[in-house]
């Protein structure tokens, strides 16, 4: 099979050629595991390269008009000197349907779709995120990994379960390359900034910036504005590009650690352009060792956007059936990943894995031993954060989780006693609850329990911050009676702001949607029990907050 790709959703003008004769490489299921080196691309880009400032979306456009013709006639010429005379020159045309610039995404649709017809082969319309994703997972040969995709416009948290990638987590307002390009624009430096910020680092001293995770979500707008004021303060801006790197991607090597806890599956795959960068990679990859899991980034020319990535995934939803008719091939500049039908996958495969405890657990940030009535969590120092950083992580947390679990039972939630506390070393004794994770025994009547508790935690004024389906407890007391706790309460703080309490509900429902075999009636049953308690105020931000994500 030889496939045609083009690329164009905001900066790379790129068109590539795919070739293979390998079923694996085309995601039949079969016992070996596919070789990228025996097959073969080509891929011919011309970026755009503003003169100033970040991405202007007119400019991009005009670069677009003007070099998708050139690149993609470069690899139709490639494909032609492979050609055997037999047939079309490629068997069919993929392109980027989407997200990105609307303009710049037209220009490519009207490409794609001339070539086609003029060849008379399908038309394959690509969503450019899970094209991304998709590539890195071709390379490693992973079976169902959790996928981190950090690009300029996006970051997301990923894994493919029930037909559909799921998002995991998400950025709550900025990509992560747009938020450092935000920085970099301040102090005067051309786009792309990413580059800039990697070389400043190299001469700078670490210094502390915001750090905002909320379960497997983060924001990034609180540390860009912290980064301006440091440079308008004076400080040395080598300084501030450490201190952008460490938590930038402290932030992103964390939740991907938490969504390999969540789903239990140990591989990890990076995607996007900000993943050529090499701390970030180090981080990802120290993490995913500590925790004996399996990490890959692919080769450098499909990290930024290519046409490459385009043309496998293409190739892949071509053997598979899954092509547009001209008709019906419109681009979607907010083309999500969650809203594509992955037709090239199995029904049967997914990222949830099963859970087993077997007294000793690896979390996402600690090990917790359980013995016959207590639990010991140790927090664990974590080697690919910054040491000060790590430091003032470890104990903030272990001291919110003390007393957060204090105050929530006095809320009217079930928690677990705290028998002893050491904030030093980070470790906390508890009381044993429960038989089992939420996670293993998921139910409505247990979730309908979870909405219950967090809407009595919002009116006491508490905020868990990371409520998933690993941090509930369930089990029975002596009557037989199901009893529900929750626990971890390591990123809670107090806040009465109804945005806080939506960010709860959001990101529980994010931890069934990626791992419940039926998510629908336990999210029925999650607002059912808020609704039962707490306030209508938090339901209506919750709709908000969900339609907020990127490109949703």
């Amino acid at each position: 099979m030889r496939i045609l790709g083009i690329e164009g959703t905001a900066w790379a003008a790129s068109a590539a050629v795919f070739e293979t004769d390998d079923p694996a490489a085309l995601g039949h299921e079969t016992d070996r595991t596919p070789d990228p080196a025996s097959d073969h691309v080509f891929i011919e880009s011309d970026p755009y390269q503003p003169d100033s400032g970040g991405i202007h979306p007119r400019e991009s456009a005009e670069h677009m008009a003007n070099a998708i013709p050139s690149v993609v006639d470069t690899a139709l010429a490639h494909a032609a000197e492979r050609h055997d005379g037999d047939g079309p020159i490629v068997d069919g045309v993929a392109f980027s349907r989407g997200p990105g610039l609307g303009p710049c995404l037209r220009i490519v649709g009207t490409a794609a779709r001339s070539v086609a017809q003029t060849l008379d082969v399908p038309l394959v319309g690509v969503n450019h995120m899970v094209a991304h994703l998709e590539i890195g997972r071709y390379q490693s040969g992973f079976e169902s990994p959790v996928c981190l995709n950090a690009s300029g416009a996006n970051a997301h948290l990923l894994g493919y379960h029930n037909g559909r990638y799921r998002v995991l987590g998400e950025t709550m307002d900025t990509g992560v390359g747009n938020a450092i390009d935000k920085f970099t624009r301040h102090v005067g430096w051309t786009h792309p900034g990413g580059p800039k910020v990697e070389k400043a680092a190299k001469d700078g001293e670490y210094v502390d910036l915001p750090y905002v995770v909320k379960g497997m979500d983060f924001s990034f707008s609180g540390i860009m504005s912290a980064a301006k004021d440091e440079a308008d303060a004076g400080t040395p801006v080598s300084d501030i590009c450490v201190g952008l790197q460490e938590t930038i991607f402290a932030m992103l090597t964390e939740v991907s650690e938490r969504a390999l806890s969540l789903t239990g599956t140990d591989e990890l795959v990076l995607g996007g352009g900000v993943g050529h960068n090499a701390r970030l990679r180090e981080m990802l990859a120290e993490m995913c060792e500590q925790r004996g899991a399996k990490f890959h980034a692919p080769d450098p020319q499909f990290l930024g956007d290519n046409a490459g990535m385009i043309a496998v995934l293409g190739a892949r939803m071509l053997d598979a059936g899954d092509t547009l008719p001209i008709s019906e091939s419109a681009v979607d500049p907010n083309f999500r990943p969650d809203q594509v039908d992955v037709t090239w996958r199995g029904d049967d495969e997914s990222v949830a894995r099963a859970y087993t405890d077997d007294g000793a657990i690896r979390g996402a940030e600690a090990t917790v031993d359980i013995s016959a009535d207590d639990v010991v969590k140790r927090r664990v120092p974590k080697t690919y954060r910054h040491a000060k950083l790590d430091d003032r992580l470890r104990g903030e947390r272990t001291k919110a989780e003390a007393r957060l679990t204090s105050d929530a039972r006095r809320a009217g939630v079930r928690t677990p006693v705290v028998r002893d506390i050491d904030p030093v070393e980070g470790v906390i004794t508890f009381q044993k609850v429960g038989d089992a994770d939420l996670a293993e025994q998921l139910d409505p009547d247990a979730v309908r329990t979870v909405g219950e508790y967090l809407a009595r935690l919002h009116q006491g004024g508490i905020v868990h911050g990371d409520p998933t389906t690993r941090n509930v407890r369930v089990g029975t007391d002596a009557d037989g009676n199901t009893r529900v706790y929750l626990i971890d309460f390591g990123l809670g703080f107090h806040s009465g702001h109804v945005e806080d309490h939506a960010m709860d509900l959001h990101v529980f429902a994010q931890s069934v949607e990626g791992t419940a075999d039926d998510a629908a009636p336990l999210l029925d049953a999650l607002e059912a029990g808020y609704e039962e308690v707490g306030s209508a105020d938090v339901l209506s931000r919750l709709r908000q907050v969900e339609s907020r994500g990127r490109y949703r």
